[in-house]
């Protein structure tokens, strides 16, 4: 059977930790889960320490750092066949990571980007300058990189993990969610897309990235376009 890898960053997530983690939990599949407490100041910390006695799941604790460090922590220990970063806030449903990770399984793929933006799957209304913005962003992506992605800025991304640990990757914060599209397809690696479903939070909810993030990833797709 594959193993599948479980990559999970949480940063203050105590409201949903333990729900996204149950739900990984009961999934019917041979798993590891690495969470990476990134300098949590809330229970998080308490609410993780059920967690890390059991079989296959992993904590490893930092300083708050970034998603990008809190993913770059994980992969070095991660032992599976397939990666899936998989965000601690609920925002994105565990029980589609089966049906994400099908074409590596098949053989057809090396990543497979979730999409928010294709349709066929529930989505919550969006902000709409965040969807302005990431609409932008995977236009930019696909320009630089002759590609046809809907939703470059996905927090749902599954990979080979061999793919995964050769990714030279260096972005503490939400950066690495462009540097990752941008190496992935810079490299012309075979990604596919699928839509997913999307519960997303408002900033009162708990939601961190801002328009900062967002000029940030432009900086970012055209600096690794355009570095040897």
């Amino acid at each position: 059977m594959t193993r599948v890898s479980f990559i999970v960053p949480a940063y203050n997530e105590a409201a949903t930790i333990g729900e996204v983690l149950a739900r990984v939990e009961a999934l019917d599949l041979d798993k590891q889960v690495v969470v990476v407490d990134d300098g949590s100041t809330d229970e998080t910390p308490h609410l993780l320490g059920k967690w890390s006695g059991r079989d296959g799941f992993r904590v490893i604790t930092q300083e708050n750092r970034g998603k990008g460090a809190a993913i770059r922590a994980a992969i070095p220990v991660i032992d599976g066949d397939i990666a899936v970063i998989q965000d601690a806030d609920m925002e994105y449903d565990p029980s589609e990571v089966p049906e994400l990770i099908e074409p590596i399984r098949r053989g057809a793929a090396d990543v497979v980007f979730g999409s928010r933006l294709s349709g066929g799957r529930p989505q919550r209304a969006y902000l709409f300058w965040h969807l302005v913005g990431n609409r932008f962003l995977s236009l930019l992506t696909n320009v630089l990189y002759n590609t046809t992605l809907s939703d470059m800025e996905t927090g749902y991304k599954a990979f080979r993990a061999d793919i995964l640990r050769s990714l030279d990757l260096r972005e503490d914060d939400f950066a690495i969610e462009p540097e990752i599209t941008a190496k992935v397809c810079k490299r012309k690696l075979r990604v596919y897309e699928l839509p997913i479903s999307y519960y997303g939070r408002s900033y009162a909810e708990g939601k961190k990235i801002t328009w900062r993030d967002g000029f940030k990833a432009m900086f970012v797709l055209v600096r690794v376009r355009f570095s040897d």
